[in-house]
């Protein structure tokens, strides 16, 4: 079996030049550029007098170029970034991936309590740039089945299925008679059997699609539709503005595996948060890195791709993505794998690494790494 992770020390400009793709799903935490030197000496020379955004960009430009290069054309790219530098990567996003690959700016908010040092408001969140290769070719599903509510499904049937009524009619007004003409039709309802069908039957009514207001709407269905899965459908008598009509409904089951659209506000108690990360790998490793990202941020990520994916991370940090890997690959018994990069930054004098041994932030991502190895399984290759 392959091993879920391998492990590549390296400037990942260099290692991202000699990789060979394609992968499925790229995720990357860059540098802030909060007004720490980088730790990525490139020559910038070209862009003369830079500024630091400059520098940032020129720094991160080649970098993002060779993860496009590496992607695949069904494949999707999420890079968390914050305020100081959320501007400048999305018009380079856009540049490198194409606006048309522009997916969603996600707000993730992994401090709850907001940072409390320095002037102005209490910072509680930093955002997630999500792009696609190709979005006609794209297979991330932006859905989840952990955020599907069971109690959104009120209604059951004899079986004990759980399901809920959606109206059958159109509720936006931009799907009207005259943007949808062929899905304006007469149907036929039976409000006390409950039975539809597109075609006049004993003790039916019969009902045309109609806005609250009375203005004319569409069917989200059309008529053969309709005829194929009628026993999903029931004709009641509701309330409407003018008093009582027939109108149609669809039954919705909540079926297993069912997923929901994710919203693009994830929260600290459905990802976990920074105070969450750190004592994570407290557990794991020991406390070695001061703002790691949680491991429930990257399995959301994980749970948008399909679960072979072949995964990127080359600003691995303290290892998240790799121990996010094995810990869904554990859960679902799926087959990803995860290549994680890390330079040979040192670890600050005196912080709690380079205390503990862990010299470099690559030591950092290794000894992650191989903890995860010993304790959730799925192997780890490690690579010069």
């Amino acid at each position: 079996m392959q091993p879920w992770n391998t492990f590549i020390e390296g400037d990942n400009l260099e290692v991202l030049a000699r990789l060979e793709g394609p992968f499925d799903l790229v995720y990357i935490d860059p540098p802030y550029n909060t007004g720490n030197d980088f730790a990525y000496h490139d020559d910038i020379r070209g862009a003369g007098g830079a500024s630091r955004h400059q520098a940032w960009v020129a720094m991160m430009r080649p970098r993002l170029e060779a993860a496009r290069a590496l992607l695949a054309q069904t494949g999707a790219i999420y890079v968390s970034i914050d305020d100081h530098e959320a501007a400048h990567l999305r018009l380079l996003m856009d540049e490198v991936f194409g606006e048309a690959g522009f997916l969603a700016q996600i707000v993730v908010n992994l401090n709850p309590k907001g940072r409390q040092l320095g002037n102005g408001f209490a910072t509680s969140h930093e955002y997630l740039l999500v792009y696609v290769r190709d979005p006609r070719l794209s297979v991330l599903q932006a859905s989840s089945s952990e955020t599907v509510d069971p109690a959104d499904f009120p209604q059951r049937d004899e079986s004990g299925r759980r399901f809920r009524h959606l109206p059958l009619r159109n509720t936006n007004k931009k799907f009207n008679p005259v943007t949808a003409p062929t899905l304006h039709f007469p149907i036929w309802g039976d409000p006390v059997s409950g039975r539809v069908r597109t075609t006049p039957f004993d003790g039916a009514e019969e009902i045309s699609p109609v806005f609250g207001d009375g203005q004319p709407a569409v069917w989200r269905w059309s008529r053969p539709l309709i005829d194929k899965r009628g026993d999903d459908l029931v004709c009641r008598t509701i309330k409407g503005r003018d008093g009582a009509r027939v109108d149609v409904f669809q039954r919705d089951w909540l079926s297993p595996g069912r997923r929901k659209k994710l919203p693009t506000i994830w929260l600290a108690e459905e990802v976990g948060s920074t105070d969450t990360a750190v004592a994570e790998l407290k557990e794991i490793v020991g406390h070695v890195f001061e703002s790691p990202k949680p491991t429930g941020l990257l399995r959301r990520i994980l749970a948008t791709m399909p679960a072979d994916a072949r995964v990127l991370d080359f600003f691995a940090g303290s290892g998240t993505t790799g121990h996010a890997v094995a810990l869904q690959n554990a859960a679902d018994g799926g087959r990803r794998t995860c290549v994680s990069i890390n330079s040979a930054e040192p670890t600050r004098v005196g912080s709690n690494a380079h205390a503990s041994g862990l010299l470099t932030v690559a030591d950092v991502t290794r000894a992650r790494l191989r903890a995860v190895a010993a304790q959730v399984g799925g192997g780890l290759v490690e690579l010069p």
